[in-house]
């Protein structure tokens, strides 16, 4: 297990950024490394993201050794979603099988969290986002099935897709996080159109799916000064509350989106028109 730390940066602050500045705040790469957990730390609203890879052997953390606690989730929750083969995730003891896109919410206060691939060949890819939590609520497996669909946008645009909620009020109650992942139709490129900010929450994106010579051109910023990050398949990204999110793939992907902030209020947006980014 891995911990690198990022710190953000102020809306001001990308006015002097060139690329690789850019990228080194709010690009998260090589998440998913076979036979290894690997974990990121930010200070943006103290969101961890985390990817793990098990082969031919399980895969076991839990430690609070990096943010100075006794366990990583002793005072924090996590979400963990399963975007490779099927596997299994083992919460003290107790142990959930999950399907591809299928998703697990899992409680403050675990002590050891073991993950596992049913097939070294076509390992699982567990994708984790993890926030602090002041509530205590029970774990939960949320099977592709169990989410919430919404089907969203306009063939026409370029921009028809599913949106899945997972851990969601409506599907599995949490303190704090909200996750769940959007599926783009075929002949769709663009995601989360209209653009939008949410003041009062960040989002974590992770783009998967992707084939190796694709990329999605990510826009970020204020929408009167934008910016853009060339993404690639197991990437994720970090967007601020004060920044717009949203992007256009040269090729199909899927995207998980994480969040967390003041509520869970998933239309606490405010929308902004495309006719007025710059």
């Amino acid at each position: 297990m891995t911990m690198r730390v990022l710190y953000g940066a102020a809306p001001a602050d990308i006015k002097t950024y060139d690329t690789q500045k850019l990228r080194d705040a709010f690009l998260v790469e090589d998440l998913f490394q076979l036979g290894q957990t690997t974990f990121v730390y930010t200070h943006v609203d103290r969101l961890i993201l985390g990817g793990a890879v098990p082969t031919t052997s399980p895969l076991t953390f839990g430690s609070g050794e990096d943010i100075g606690t006794p366990y990583l989730l002793s005072a924090r929750e996590m979400g963990i979603a399963n975007l490779g083969g099927a596997g299994s995730v083992t919460v003290d003891g107790e142990t959930y099988k999950l399907d591809n896109r299928d998703v697990l919410y899992v409680g403050r206060g675990v002590q050891t969290i073991t993950v596992q691939s049913n097939s070294a060949d076509e390992p699982a890819r567990f994708y984790m986002n993890s926030v602090p939590a002041g509530a205590d609520f029970p774990h939960r497996l949320i099977k592709r099935g169990e989410s919430k669909l919404l089907e969203l946008g306009d063939q026409k645009r370029s921009n028809k897709r599913n949106l899945r909620m997972y851990i969601h009020p409506q599907v599995a109650p949490s303190c704090l996080l909200l996750m769940g992942i959007t599926d783009l139709a075929e002949g769709s490129v663009w995601n989360t159109m209209p653009p939008h900010l949410h003041e009062r929450r960040m989002e974590a994106y992770c783009y998967f799916d992707m084939a190796a010579e694709d990329r999605v051109i990510h826009l970020m910023g204020r929408p009167d000064e934008t910016r853009n990050l060339i993404v690639a398949n197991g990437n994720a990204v970090l967007s601020p509350a004060w920044s717009i999110h949203m992007g256009a793939g040269t090729g199909p992907y899927g995207f998980v989106w994480g969040m967390t902030g003041e509520n869970q209020e998933y239309n606490d947006v405010a929308p902004v028109a495309v006719a007025d980014l710059k």
